[in-house]
């Protein structure tokens, strides 16, 4: 009888200490992280608008800090769009613009790495966008990008809410919810570092997991090379380096300059190009170039 109330208080402890461990799992930071979702009029980069902003900041301290605005797009908001995450056109109309919140979100992301669910190819090109649309810079010159969903699809390939089933054995009741697709989000990525051996607990591995190939801007419109070189991933100059188009076609950057490419994208681009002087030209390039 004694040893089975041991064996018995054992158990217990050894639940409670599982249980305990698994409330103090954090991310291994050295610098703070901010999780974010946005709920937007549509999915496309260029001219789509944000209508919510969710952000869950995380400090290497474990401390958590978290605000969620709804946003006036300046534009009508799409029934489709609205049927899909529950925010209309009379939800937002007295709501600010993202010009006006723009210094308060810059605040709040000042020095953190960033991580989303598809945030390397929607969220962050779109907040990109946003921000250099109203007039603020944004760049990730220092950051690290971390994506749940591309760590996601390459372990389970599955949606967020079945992922946060999948690794949570929650429902996701409120899905399309910034607020609740950022903490859902939080969770997945926690549990994806519990349980996955070879998935370390650490931001530079993570970022690198979370990209598919190197680019250059964020729409994938620009990619790197094993070079380290800047290509083009579209059109008629696929995979050649945008250095050489452009030597050989000098009005290929304002067609993309003028056509519907996101502004960060053509912030890449116009940046390549005003580093190239005359002294990288040859004799013969710069032949070309004059009769061009």
């Amino acid at each position: 009888m004694k040893n089975k109330c041991l064996q018995v208080l054992l158990f217990v402890l050894l639940i409670y200490s599982i249980n305990n461990y698994l409330c103090i799992m954090k991310l291994n930071l050295t610098k703070p992280i901010a999780f974010f979702d946005l709920e937007t009029t549509g999915i496309n980069i260029a001219k789509d608008r944000v209508v919510e902003i969710s952000i869950l900041k995380i400090l290497p301290n474990g401390n958590k800090e978290s605000k969620t605005w709804l946003v006036n797009p300046e534009m009508e908001i799409p029934v489709a769009s609205s049927e899909i995450h529950g925010i209309t056109n009379e939800k937002v109309v007295t709501e600010p613009t993202f010009k006006e919140l723009a210094p308060e979100i810059i605040k709040m992301i000042d020095g953190c790495d960033l991580a989303g669910f598809n945030s390397n190819r929607f969220d962050i090109p779109l907040l990109a966008e946003e921000m250099l649309r109203t007039g603020f810079d944004f760049s990730m010159k220092d950051r690290l990008a971390i994506d749940v969903q591309t760590i996601f699809h390459k372990k389970e390939q599955r949606t967020l809410s079945a992922g946060y089933k999948f690794y949570c054995d929650k429902d996701l009741t409120d899905a399309h919810s910034a607020e609740a697709d950022t903490k859902a989000t939080y969770e997945i990525l926690l549990a994806q570092i519990e349980k996955y051996d070879d998935l370390e607990n650490n931001m530079e591995v993570l970022n690198e997991y979370s990209h598919h190939n190197k680019r250059a801007d964020f729409a994938g419109f620009i990619l790197f090379n094993d070079d380290d070189e800047e290509i083009f991933s579209f059109g008629k100059y696929k995979g050649q380096k945008v250095i050489d188009v452009f030597k050989q076609n000098p009005g290929y950057n304002n067609w993309i300059q003028n056509a519907d490419f996101p502004l960060y994208t053509k912030k890449v681009l116009k940046k390549i190009k005003d580093n190239m002087s005359g002294s990288n030209y040859s004799l013969d390039d710069l032949k070309k170039k004059f009769n061009s």
